[in-house]
C-alpha cells in the first residue's frame, strides 16, 4: 500500500471513531474547564505530547493551564480541574497523580479508551475515546501500531474542546495571536 492510501485509511479510522464520542461528556468537560481556576493536564509518552498542544491553546485563549511535571507548573488546588489522557487509564505515573489530585479535591477528568480502569474510576468525568489501546494492537480496531489511534483521536478531541470554549467564552483567534509566543 502507498502511503497516500495509507493516509485514507487513517482518515478514516479517525473520522469513525470520533463519530461515536458523546458530545454530552464533552460538553460537560467544557464546562468544568471554563469554571476551572486552573487547568492541569497530564499524558504519558505520546499521550502527554497532545496535552502539552492542548495547554498551549488553553494558554492561547487565556486560561491558567498547566502541563504536569513541567518546572513552572505551580501547585494544584480544590478548585482546579486534572485533565488526564491515558489510553489504558492503567499507567502508574498517571494512577498516583490522579489519586493525589482526587486527594486535594480537585476536579478529575479522564480520557480514555477504558472509562472502568483506575483513573476512570477515579474520574469525576469520563470521556471515553473508542479506539485501540496498545495493549490490544491484534484487536482489529486500527491498521496502526499500538495507542496511535487513540493519540491522534485525542489531539482532535483536544483541538474540539478549544473550539467549544473559544465558542462559549466569546473568545476568537485574533485574540489568540496576541498571546502567541513572540520570541522566536
Amino acid at each position: 500500500m502507498i502511503v497516500t492510501a495509507y493516509t485514507q485509511e487513517i482518515l478514516d479510522e479517525l473520522k469513525h471513531t470520533l463519530s461515536l464520542m458523546k458530545d454530552a461528556d464533552a460538553e460537560n468537560l467544557v464546562d468544568a474547564i471554563l469554571n476551572a481556576k486552573k487547568i492541569f493536564v497530564a499524558g504519558g509518552g505520546r499521550s502527554g505530547f497532545m496535552a502539552k498542544a492542548f495547554v498551549m491553546r488553553m494558554m492561547h485563549i487565556g486560561l491558567e493551564a498547566y502541563v504536569v511535571g513541567e518546572t513552572v507548573t505551580p501547585n494544584l488546588e480544590a478548585d482546579d480541574l486534572f485533565i488526564v489522557g491515558s489510553g489504558s487509564g492503567e499507567t502508574g505515573s498517571l494512577v498516583s497523580m490522579t489519586a493525589k489530585a482526587k486527594n486535594i479535591g480537585a476536579t478529575i477528568a479522564s480520557i480514555t479508551t477504558n472509562p472502568t480502569s483506575t483513573i476512570g474510576k477515579l474520574a469525576d468525568l469520563t470521556i471515553e475515546i473508542p479506539a485501540q489501546a496498545k495493549a490490544h494492537s491484534g484487536s482489529g480496531k486500527s491498521i496502526q501500531p499500538m495507542g496511535s489511534l487513540f493519540e491522534q483521536s485525542l489531539l482532535l478531541f483536544y483541538d474540539a474542546l478549544i473550539l467549544s470554549v473559544m465558542e462559549k467564552s466569546d473568545s476568537h483567534s485574533d485574540i489568540m495571536y496576541g498571546r502567541h509566543a513572540n520570541l522566536e
